[in-house]
Order: C-alpha cells, then structure tokens, then sequence
C-alpha cells in the first residue's frame, strides 16, 4: 500500500505541469457542484431563500434562461480571447528566449486555475440551465438560488479575467522569467542541501554489477526514491542509477546496476517507480536552470536581439545559483537507517556544468567587454565563496584562464585588454575555502 501511494504521489507530481491538470479538476468539481445544486433544488432551497430574502432570486424562467445563456456565451467568449493571449505569450517567449522557457510558462498554476474556473463556471452554468423547466409556473419550483450562484460565479470570472490580464502581461517580462527560474532552482538546491549529510558515504563499486536497460523512452524525471529504499533493504541489493536527471532515456540502453542478479518481476517493480516525461520541468531538475538561463543569455546577445542588458542579469542570476552549487556534493546517496549506503544517482558534476555554461559564454559573447567584465566579476566572486571540494575552485581557475584565452584573440583594442588582463590577474588564483569555514569574506569584489 505504500509502494501505491509513493508511485501515486510521484505520478500527480508529473502531471501536475501538465496545463489541462488544474483545469480538468475545476471542471469536475463545477459539474459535481451543479448536480448538487439541482438536488438541493428538488428539497426546496429556492422556497426557502425565496420567503426570506425575495430580492435575491429570479422568479421568472424565462429571465432565468436567457441570463444563464447570456453569461455562458460571455464567458466562452473571455475564455477563448484568454486561450489566445496565452499562445502569444508563449510563442513571442519561443521566439526571445528560449522554447525552454515553455513548460514553466505552460505550467503556471495561476493561468491553469483561472482557466479552470471559467470551464467550471461554463459547465454550471449549463446544467443548471437545463435544470429550468419553461413549463413551470410555480416561482418556488425554479431553481432561482441556483441561478444567483451563476451570476456570483460569472462575477467572480470577470475578476479573474481582469487578474490574469495583469499576471500575463507580467509572466512575459524577461526578470520575471529569469527570476520564477532562479527562484525554483534555488528552492531545489537548497531542498538537496538541506537532505545531503556532511559527508557522503562509500558506495562500492559497481563495474562488475548486473546491469539492467530501459523498457521506456522518454526525459529521466524523477523517481519514487522511497520505494527503491525500501525494495533495497528488503532484498538485501544496493542499486546505482545511471542517466542523471533531465537525460533523455532511450530504450533498451542500461539504467540500472544492481549488486546481484535479481528476477524479472523485481526488475519491472524497481522500473515502475521511474518516470519519465516529454518534458523537463525546474522543480525536478535544477540542472536545467543553468541551461535555460544561459540560453536566454545567448540568444539575447544574437544579431537579430542585441539585448547586452539582458544578457548581463543572465550572469547575475547564474552567479547566485553556482554559489550556492558550490556548496552541494558531486554525489548523490541516499542510504538505509543504518547509515549504510543503497543507492547512488547520477548527477551532473559542478565541473561539467561549469564548463557547458561558460562554453556558450565564450562563444557568442567573446566580443562584447561588458558581458566579458561580468563574467570575471563572477568568477572572482565564486573563488571568494565556500566550497565543497577544493576541485571546485580547480575548475573555476580553469574556465577564467579559457576565458582570458578567447578574450585576447577576440579583442584588439589595446585599452580593453588592458582592463581584461586586470581584471584576469585580480583573481584569486590560490588557495579555497572549504564549506566548514562559515565566515567566508566576499568584499572588494568588483
């Protein structure tokens, strides 16, 4: 039962960037709240409003039916104009930024929430409609309570409608972008940070494993973690998963190393508790914060952009996140309440994800100094930070120095590789702090 329940939370987990989730639930829920509505009206909810406040209900069918189909149409009409500016949202974001930024944008639960409250809205509104007998000439046999609560429910979409004119015009702001991914990158390292003990266990070996291959195809989203620990120490395995986090998993190729040879149908267990996605999402991969940024930062420096300002807070916000990079293990264990280590994950290296950012920097932006006097300003406050392994601050030298490289064949003017080659030199080139010192002095930086 608890193996269901884990697979099930982790399962909404996946679905829940998906943009039709919040509304299909909205939706169920204005269908379940007109059929109760109209079973309240058959115990005679309307009579009993209508005999204390007369003023609040329509007595009238005719008037009933054509307001109800009025406001429907309204809606339908604020829902569709609100369905196209979200497809212009997202295709002047592709075209901008970067198509990574769409699956955030997709999944902004305040859009999904307000679109759902005009289906739910719709479809009340609808079955209470048919509801109205035309027929009925008894004012306390039509459902005119059920009626008010169309109208307040119609009200409440005009100020929903009025909301998410504000928040789209806003979502489409570049540092907003850049802030929403900064800020669920952050809360991921630190959620990491905050389950990461001092110092990771051994975890043996496992080139001479069984090794086990994929039966899906799909982006590594995440996976049932608690299941797999409990399945570990039921068995007596240890278990290594391969492709890190955010790959893209083909089928039939390895995912698994196991310590000993285990039978097919733990072998579709331990599988089940993977899932993947079409899609890869921020919340599950910090990861991919460093791309989506730096893809913003990239395509802001483009000849058909030319957005420097753009790309300079790209920097800014990529300086916060490997700060706080810095202080995470290379590694990944999760072990048993022993302490003894059962599974160890694959994860992106600081020294890779070093490299693939600064990469794309000194490509495309190895001709503008003011993003170059960024980038040093950057790494000199990196080397002033706390890190975890003294690799780290190996890896930051490394990248300057490839920095300071390109820069010099790139650049001719005397008085800006003169600025260049200060700032070079200005950077600490020794020496680390390692994460136990906590009084680490970040000033003078620029």
């Amino acid at each position: 039962m608890k193996s269901l329940y884990n697979k099930f939370i982790s399962f909404i987990h996946t679905i829940q960037g998906k943009i039709a989730f919040y509304p299909t639930l909205f939706s169920i829920a204005g269908f379940s709240f007109a059929i109760l509505m109209l079973y309240l009206e058959k115990k005679g909810i309307s009579a009993f409003v209508l005999e204390h406040v007369p003023q609040l209900v329509i007595n009238n069918a005719d008037t009933a039916k054509t307001l109800l189909s009025f406001l429907t149409g309204g809606i339908i009409s604020i829902m569709v104009f609100s369905f196209s500016m979200v497809m212009v949202m997202l295709n002047q974001a592709s075209s901008n930024f970067s198509p990574r930024v769409l699956p955030d944008l997709i999944s902004n639960r305040s859009h999904q929430y307000i679109l759902g409250i005009y289906l739910a809205t719709i479809l009340y509104n609808i079955f209470t409609l048919v509801g109205i007998n035309p027929r009925e000439t008894d004012k306390y046999q039509l459902p005119g309570f059920s009626v008010l609560i169309g109208i307040i429910f119609t009200v409440i979409c005009l100020g929903a409608f009025l909301y998410f004119i504000h928040s789209i015009s806003q979502a489409i702001q570049i540092n907003n972008i850049l802030d929403n991914i900064y800020g669920k990158a952050k809360e991921r390292l630190e959620s990491l940070l905050e389950n990461e003990s001092e110092k990771a266990p051994n975890f043996p070996d496992s080139s001479n494993w069984k090794t086990y291959y994929s039966s899906k195809t799909g982006y590594f989203q995440n996976v049932a973690i608690n299941n797999l620990k409990d399945v570990c120490e039921d068995q007596g395995i240890q278990l290594k998963i391969l492709p890190f986090q955010g790959m893209f998993v083909l089928q039939e190729i390895p995912i698994i190393q196991i310590s000993k040879e285990i039978d097919n149908n733990l072998v579709k267990q331990v599988l089940s508790n993977f899932n993947f996605a079409r899609g890869e999402f921020v919340e599950d991969n910090y990861v991919l914060a460093f791309k989506q940024i730096t893809e913003i930062g990239i395509k802001a420096m483009s000849p058909g952009i030319n957005d420097p300002g753009t790309a300079l807070s790209t920097i800014d916000y990529l300086t916060e996140l490997f700060a706080i990079r810095l202080k995470k293990n290379d590694r990944t264990i999760f072990t048993s309440k022993n302490s003894d280590p059962l599974i160890e994950i694959t994860t992106v290296n600081f020294r890779e994800i070093l490299y693939q950012v600064m990469v794309s920097y000194r490509t495309y932006c190895k001709h503008d100094l003011s993003c170059i006097q960024k980038l040093f300003i950057m790494f000199k406050y990196l080397l002033l930070q706390e890190i975890h392994f003294p690799e780290y601050h190996d890896a930051l030298i490394e990248e300057a120095k490839l920095l300071y490289e390109d820069t010099k064949q790139t650049i001719t003017n005397a008085t800006d590789l003169k600025r260049i080659e200060e700032l070079y030199q200005s950077l600490p080139k020794q020496g680390h702090k390692q994460l136990k010192n906590k009084n680490s002095n970040t000033e003078n930086i620029i």
